[in-house]
C-alpha cells in the first residue's frame, strides 16, 4: 500500500504548511515545543525567544479559566482553554520584538497579563 502511505505524508506536509501567520511555514518533525502557562494575569514565560525562519509549535494551557493569546505583530491568535492545550504552529520570518497579550478578560489584573517574543537571526 505504498500509495495510501504517499497520502498520509501529504497530508502531514499539508498540515505543517498551513499556519496562522501570513508567511508560508514549513513545519519540521523536530520543531521545538515550548509550553505556555496562562493564569491569572500572567503568562509563564513572558518572554520567549525565537529563531527567524525555525519552526516552532506553542502550547498553550490554562489553569485558571479562559484566557487569550494575541501577538498582531506574528499574526497569532488563539482561545486558551482551561484544561486544554492550544497549539500554534510559527515560523518567524523576521527579526525583532513582538508584544504579546491576552485578549480575553479575565479579571482587574488583565491589563497587566502580557510577555514579548523576541526573534533573533
Amino acid at each position: 500500500m505504498k500509495s495510501g502511505k504517499a497520502i498520509g505524508v501529504v497530508l502531514a506536509l499539508a498540515a505543517c504548511v498551513y499556519s496562522v501567520t501570513a508567511a508560508p511555514v514549513r513545519c519540521a518533525d523536530d520543531a521545538k515545543v515550548i509550553d505556555i502557562s496562562a493564569k491569572k494575569y500572567k503568562f509563564t514565560p513572558g518572554v520567549i525567544t525565537l529563531k527567524k525562519g525555525v519552526p516552532v509549535i506553542l502550547h498553550l494551557t490554562s489553569v485558571d479559566r479562559k484566557h487569550g493569546f494575541n501577538d498582531p505583530g506574528l499574526n497569532l491568535r488563539a482561545d486558551v482553554n482551561k484544561g486544554q492545550v492550544t497549539e500554534l504552529k510559527v515560523t518567524p520570518q523576521k527579526t525583532g520584538t513582538f508584544p504579546f497579550y491576552c485578549d480575553v478578560f479575565c479579571g482587574d489584573g488583565h491589563e497587566d497579563m502580557n510577555g514579548k517574543i523576541i526573534v533573533v537571526d
